[in-house]
Protein backbone atom coordinates (compact mmCIF):
# COMPACT_ATOMS: atom_id res chain seq x y z
CA UNK A 1 0.00 0.00 0.00
CA UNK A 2 1.30 3.43 -0.94
CA UNK A 3 2.29 5.89 1.74
CA UNK A 4 2.21 9.63 1.53
CA UNK A 5 6.01 9.93 1.42
CA UNK A 6 5.98 7.79 -1.74
CA UNK A 7 4.16 10.59 -3.58
CA UNK A 8 6.69 13.13 -2.30
CA UNK A 9 9.53 10.88 -3.51
CA UNK A 10 7.96 10.33 -6.95
CA UNK A 11 7.36 14.06 -7.45
CA UNK A 12 10.98 14.76 -6.51
CA UNK A 13 12.51 12.16 -8.86
CA UNK A 14 10.13 12.70 -11.81
CA UNK A 15 12.10 15.59 -13.37
CA UNK A 16 15.46 13.84 -12.88
CA UNK A 17 14.90 10.98 -15.31
CA UNK A 18 17.57 8.38 -14.59
CA UNK A 19 20.05 10.78 -13.00
CA UNK A 20 19.38 10.39 -9.28
CA UNK A 21 20.51 8.29 -6.34
CA UNK A 22 18.66 7.12 -3.23
CA UNK A 23 21.09 9.07 -1.03
CA UNK A 24 20.63 12.25 -3.07
CA UNK A 25 16.83 12.18 -2.93
CA UNK A 26 16.91 11.25 0.76
CA UNK A 27 19.21 14.18 1.55
CA UNK A 28 17.13 16.66 -0.46
CA UNK A 29 13.85 15.60 1.15
CA UNK A 30 15.19 15.12 4.67
CA UNK A 31 14.40 11.40 4.65
CA UNK A 32 16.62 8.36 5.08
CA UNK A 33 17.87 6.43 2.04
CA UNK A 34 16.03 3.34 3.29
CA UNK A 35 12.74 5.29 3.37
CA UNK A 36 13.33 6.41 -0.23
CA UNK A 37 14.23 2.85 -1.25
CA UNK A 38 11.07 1.39 0.33
CA UNK A 39 9.00 4.18 -1.23
CA UNK A 40 10.33 3.39 -4.68
CA UNK A 41 9.59 -0.31 -4.05
CA UNK A 42 5.96 0.47 -3.13
CA UNK A 43 5.62 2.79 -6.14
CA UNK A 44 6.99 0.04 -8.39
CA UNK A 45 4.44 -2.46 -7.05
CA UNK A 46 1.66 0.10 -7.61
CA UNK A 47 2.77 0.66 -11.22
CA UNK A 48 3.83 4.26 -10.61
CA UNK A 49 7.55 3.62 -11.16
CA UNK A 50 9.49 1.43 -13.59
CA UNK A 51 12.71 0.01 -12.15
CA UNK A 52 14.04 -1.28 -15.52
CA UNK A 53 13.62 2.17 -17.11
CA UNK A 54 14.43 4.02 -13.84
CA UNK A 55 11.62 6.48 -14.38
CA UNK A 56 8.27 7.54 -13.00
CA UNK A 57 5.23 6.28 -14.91
CA UNK A 58 3.89 9.80 -15.36
CA UNK A 59 0.54 8.89 -16.89
CA UNK A 60 -0.24 6.46 -14.04
CA UNK A 61 0.94 8.98 -11.44
CA UNK A 62 -1.22 11.71 -12.96
CA UNK A 63 -4.25 9.42 -13.03
CA UNK A 64 -3.68 8.36 -9.42
CA UNK A 65 -3.19 11.91 -8.14
CA UNK A 66 -6.22 13.31 -9.95
CA UNK A 67 -8.61 10.48 -9.16
CA UNK A 68 -7.26 8.78 -6.05
CA UNK A 69 -5.22 11.13 -3.88
CA UNK A 70 -8.22 12.72 -2.16
CA UNK A 71 -9.46 9.27 -1.11
CA UNK A 72 -6.12 7.67 -0.30
CA UNK A 73 -4.77 10.69 1.59
CA UNK A 74 -7.85 12.51 2.96
CA UNK A 75 -7.43 16.02 4.26
CA UNK A 76 -6.94 16.53 7.99
CA UNK A 77 -7.73 20.02 9.17
CA UNK A 78 -6.50 21.77 12.27
CA UNK A 79 -7.17 25.16 13.80
CA UNK A 80 -5.77 28.53 12.91
CA UNK A 81 -2.01 28.43 12.43
CA UNK A 82 1.01 30.21 11.03
CA UNK A 83 2.25 28.42 7.96
CA UNK A 84 3.00 28.12 4.27
CA UNK A 85 0.09 28.67 1.86
CA UNK A 86 -1.13 25.62 -0.05
CA UNK A 87 -3.90 24.63 -2.49
CA UNK A 88 -5.53 27.73 -4.05
CA UNK A 89 -3.69 30.06 -1.63
CA UNK A 90 -0.32 29.14 -3.21
CA UNK A 91 1.11 29.46 -6.69
CA UNK A 92 0.11 28.56 -9.34
CA UNK A 93 -3.60 28.63 -8.45
CA UNK A 94 -3.31 31.84 -6.43
CA UNK A 95 -2.95 33.75 -9.71
CA UNK A 96 -5.93 31.97 -11.30
CA UNK A 97 -8.48 32.12 -8.48
CA UNK A 98 -9.70 35.08 -6.49
CA UNK A 99 -9.68 34.55 -2.75
CA UNK A 100 -10.70 36.74 0.14
CA UNK A 101 -7.44 35.83 1.86
CA UNK A 102 -9.37 34.63 4.90
CA UNK A 103 -9.24 31.05 6.08
CA UNK A 104 -6.65 30.12 3.50
CA UNK A 105 -5.20 26.62 3.84
CA UNK A 106 -1.65 26.49 5.17
CA UNK A 107 0.86 23.81 6.04
CA UNK A 108 1.70 24.56 9.67
CA UNK A 109 5.27 25.81 9.91
CA UNK A 110 7.16 28.06 12.31
CA UNK A 111 8.88 29.60 9.28
CA UNK A 112 5.55 30.38 7.61
CA UNK A 113 4.67 34.01 7.09
CA UNK A 114 0.87 33.84 6.84
CA UNK A 115 -1.97 32.80 9.10
CA UNK A 116 -4.63 30.43 7.92
CA UNK A 117 -6.35 27.17 8.65
CA UNK A 118 -3.90 24.32 9.21
CA UNK A 119 -4.00 21.52 6.65
CA UNK A 120 -1.88 18.53 7.56
CA UNK A 121 0.60 18.06 4.67
CA UNK A 122 0.93 14.75 2.86
CA UNK A 123 4.08 14.12 4.89
CA UNK A 124 5.86 16.07 7.66
CA UNK A 125 8.77 16.75 5.25
CA UNK A 126 6.52 18.67 2.84
CA UNK A 127 6.84 22.22 4.29
CA UNK A 128 10.63 22.06 4.35
CA UNK A 129 10.87 20.50 0.89
CA UNK A 130 8.39 23.01 -0.54
CA UNK A 131 10.36 25.92 0.89
CA UNK A 132 13.66 24.56 -0.42
CA UNK A 133 12.29 23.49 -3.83
CA UNK A 134 9.50 25.87 -4.95
CA UNK A 135 8.58 23.84 -8.06
CA UNK A 136 8.05 20.77 -5.88
CA UNK A 137 6.04 22.91 -3.46
CA UNK A 138 3.77 24.03 -6.29
CA UNK A 139 3.10 20.41 -7.31
CA UNK A 140 2.27 19.56 -3.69
CA UNK A 141 -0.04 22.60 -3.45
CA UNK A 142 -1.83 21.43 -6.60
CA UNK A 143 -2.33 18.01 -5.02
CA UNK A 144 -3.79 19.71 -1.95
CA UNK A 145 -6.20 21.65 -4.17
CA UNK A 146 -7.34 18.30 -5.58
CA UNK A 147 -7.66 16.87 -2.06
CA UNK A 148 -9.67 19.75 -0.56
CA UNK A 149 -11.03 21.88 -3.38
CA UNK A 150 -14.45 22.20 -4.91
CA UNK A 151 -15.07 20.98 -8.48
CA UNK A 152 -13.67 24.14 -10.12
CA UNK A 153 -10.52 24.18 -8.00
CA UNK A 154 -9.96 20.45 -8.52
CA UNK A 155 -10.40 20.89 -12.27
CA UNK A 156 -7.90 23.75 -12.52
CA UNK A 157 -5.43 21.94 -10.27
CA UNK A 158 -5.77 18.70 -12.23
CA UNK A 159 -5.07 20.40 -15.57
CA UNK A 160 -2.06 22.27 -14.19
CA UNK A 161 -0.67 19.19 -12.44
CA UNK A 162 -0.99 17.14 -15.62
CA UNK A 163 0.63 19.90 -17.71
CA UNK A 164 3.58 20.19 -15.33
CA UNK A 165 4.21 16.48 -14.92
CA UNK A 166 4.06 15.88 -18.67
CA UNK A 167 6.35 18.87 -19.31
CA UNK A 168 8.93 17.54 -16.83
CA UNK A 169 9.21 14.40 -18.97
CA UNK A 170 10.48 16.52 -21.86
CA UNK A 171 12.88 18.66 -19.82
Amino acid sequence: MLRSQDILILLKIAPWGQQWTFDQIAHELGLSASVVHRGVDRATKAGLYSRPRREVNRSALIEFLIHGARYTFPAKWGGEARGIPTAWAAPPLREKLLSSGENMPVWPSASGEVRGIALEPLHPAVPGAATKYPELGELLALIDAIRIGNARERGLASKELERRLKASAIA
